[in-house]
């Protein structure tokens, strides 16, 4: 048969390369920047660290915290929400709650490898500091003979008890946990998520609904307690974080336009970006306004991390649209980077990009290696030249993390079937 009479197929595969479909460029930012906020959640959580004295919390009301939720509500649109259109409902629900179980067993595991850690470091007693009465675990080990109550680890398998340093993943575990009555409000009607998300973040801001009499939406971290109004809540409240959540996990399901790119929005958000600084950490530290630190002291509801205050709100997102404005379109200034500083950008670009897709077994990992390092800088007394080698040792123990996850979720050791025979 002569090329001219045979049949045309719709096989992709017999395309020629002249009219085949190009293969689409993927889109970096997302991955860049939850790397870039891992790297930050590590320098916070090293206790004593010097290097989070100048991280970007330092300059503003929010935090690597807002990065790491917004982020991750973009990326459960992608993850979960192209599930709950192709498979309905149910299926989406159900792959949803896989994830929450996998977070789950995440939080179990990562708050006994650091517990067992800190009791093995003050053994040690090389320092002469007791590492786990530092996250004050002390009903753990000392205190629960004295409760009417006394199961503490029923408590915390229930998440009845969240101790400090593992409200994170509860609190993302939660905001998961509505996700679907999200997608069938947004069914409905785009105006119905709206109106509860923003419902629930304004009965979670504390401040306001005492001042009003009315309940407050929280969990108690510390069930013995009782219900006394002074009881310690979860320090990062998912009915008021979840707004941030929603808010990227809209913009990525394209229930929010994206935002123009204009002189007069980007002159906006670089102010109050900007305005911020003077009451910031470094404002009141470097530059002395204590007319800022006094108001701090007074407003603090206007910018609380536990209920995710307005303030954390409106300086992140302007801080969000600067960095999606100078990432460019797919990342691709991020891309250019390599060009114009070298293939050693690039290493580097590839490293930051592989954290940020392995963000949640990073994580775990970033807060073992976090208290590991408070350790040693207390045994070599946190000169210059042992900050920076225990901080570029965590980081790289982060890489490492990323690439062996993602090397191991590639199941290398399938084999395929007729892949060892010979054409």
């Amino acid at each position: 048969m002569t090329a001219a009479n045979t049949p045309l197929r719709a096989d992709p595969s017999a395309m020629s390369p002249q009219v085949a479909e190009p293969r689409r460029e993927r889109d970096i930012r997302l991955d860049f920047f939850r790397g870039i906020a891992m790297f930050i959640i590590l320098f916070a959580h090293t206790p004593g660290n010097p290097w989070t004295s100048w991280i970007p919390a330092r300059w503003g009301f929010s935090d690597a915290t807002e990065m790491f939720v917004f982020c991750s509500g973009m990326a459960s649109a992608i993850a979960f929400g192209a599930t709950f259109d192709r498979a309905g409902m149910f299926l989406g629900t159900a792959r949803v709650g896989y994830r929450i179980w996998q977070v789950y067993w995440a939080h179990v595991g990562l708050f006994f490898a650091t517990a067992a850690l800190t009791v093995y470091l003050t053994e040690l007693d090389i320092t002469s500091r007791n590492y786990w009465g530092q996250l004050n675990l002390w009903m753990l080990f000392v205190e629960s003979e004295h409760w009417e109550n006394p199961n503490i680890l029923l408590s915390f398998m229930t998440l009845r008890w969240v101790p400090n340093l593992f409200d994170i993943l509860p609190m993302y575990m939660v905001i998961l946990a509505m996700m679907p009555v999200v997608i069938i409000l947004s069914r409905l009607h785009f105006g119905l998520v709206v109106l509860a998300s923003v419902t629930m973040w304004v009965f979670a801001q504390r401040n306001l609904m005492e001042h009003f009499g009315l309940p407050y939406l929280n969990f108690t971290a510390e069930p013995w307690v009782g219900n006394d109004d002074w009881q310690r809540r979860w320090f990062l409240n998912p009915f008021g974080w979840q707004l941030l959540f929603f808010t990227g996990f809209a913009f990525m399901r394209g229930w929010i336009p994206k935002p123009p790119v204009t002189a007069w929005l980007l002159c906006v958000a670089a102010f109050i970006v900007v305005l911020n600084i003077p009451f910031s950490n470094i404002g009141v530290r470097e530059f002395g306004f204590e007319w800022a630190r006094e108001w701090r002291m007074d407003h603090r509801q206007w910018f609380s991390k536990t209920d995710h205050g307005i303030l954390r709100y409106v300086q992140f997102l302007a801080l969000a649209y600067l960095a999606w404005v100078f990432a460019g379109d797919k990342g691709s200034r991020i891309r250019a980077g390599t060009s114009a500083l070298g293939r050693s950008w690039g290493k580097i670009l590839a490293m930051i990009l592989k954290v940020g897709q392995q963000s949640l077994a990073v994580f775990v990992v970033s807060i073992i290696v976090g208290r590991l390092n408070g350790f040693i800088l207390d045994v070599f007394d946190r000169d210059a030249v042992a900050v920076t080698l225990v901080n570029l040792f965590g980081m790289a123990v982060l890489v490492a993390t990323a690439y062996l996850v993602g090397w191991t979720k590639s199941q290398p050791w399938r084999v395929t079937g007729g892949s060892n025979v010979k054409a």
